[in-house]
């Protein structure tokens, strides 16, 4: 993804990156840095046209989702700009390439939150056999889960992640099991690497409107 400067930005240009920056914000429960860059004249802004978004953001919040980092960028994305009332929508459905981290505190409270636990209990049942996530580390490339049954005996295992078809896939040599997280299909998983104890996940998406 670019990060290049922007020379000469216009008013328009501008206009636009505070607007979906206050989008951003009030969709999200917490964002602790956000930056974002418009790169279209003010010409083309006008007539409907932004040649690219590139989206960058920090100690992220959505939904109790928590991501230490998150770039996104969008191309040929196509506007309607209402100048008078400062309204903005969007024309035509696009892709986003995005690649977010996440470190060892951002998952374990994700999958510990009272609205993704869920997905702890399927990993739990589906490669320990047991019913509630108690914690999950990442360790030399690898992540470790610890589940556990009524509270009582703790299972843990070593896990790998694979991607297939644009899928993320958990497996336990240990266990010989294999789970599938559920994300939306319209998401297309590319890549994955856990480097300095971070998750690094890079994927496409298609946006509706």
């Amino acid at each position: 993804m670019t990060s290049q400067k922007i020379q000469d930005k216009g008013i328009l240009a501008k206009l636009l990156e505070k607007g979906i920056k206050i989008l951003i914000r009030n969709e999200c429960n917490r964002i602790g840095s956000i930056q974002i860059n418009i790169y279209a004249s003010s010409l083309q802004i006008i007539k409907g046209l932004i040649k690219k978004i590139y989206i960058i953001g920090k100690n992220i919040n959505y939904k109790d989702l928590l991501f230490d980092k998150i770039e996104l960028e969008a191309n040929e994305v196509k506007i309607n700009l209402k100048l008078i009332n400062k309204e903005l929508k969007f024309k035509n459905d696009f892709s986003t390439n995005f690649t977010i981290s996440l470190s060892e505190e951002s998952l374990k409270k994700t999958l510990l939150s009272n609205n993704w636990k869920w997905i702890g209990s399927m990993i739990s049942k589906e490669i320990l056999s047991q019913d509630k996530l108690e914690d999950i580390k990442i360790k030399n490339s690898q992540i470790l889960i610890k589940a556990s049954k009524d509270n009582n005996t703790i299972e843990e295992a070593n896990i790998d992640i694979k991607i297939l078809n644009g899928k993320i896939y958990l497996k336990s040599k240990k266990y010989n099991k294999t789970f599938m997280i559920p994300i939306e299909d319209k998401i297309y998983v590319k890549n994955i690497i856990i480097h300095n104890n971070l998750i690094v996940i890079s994927a496409i998406s298609s946006i509706s409107f």
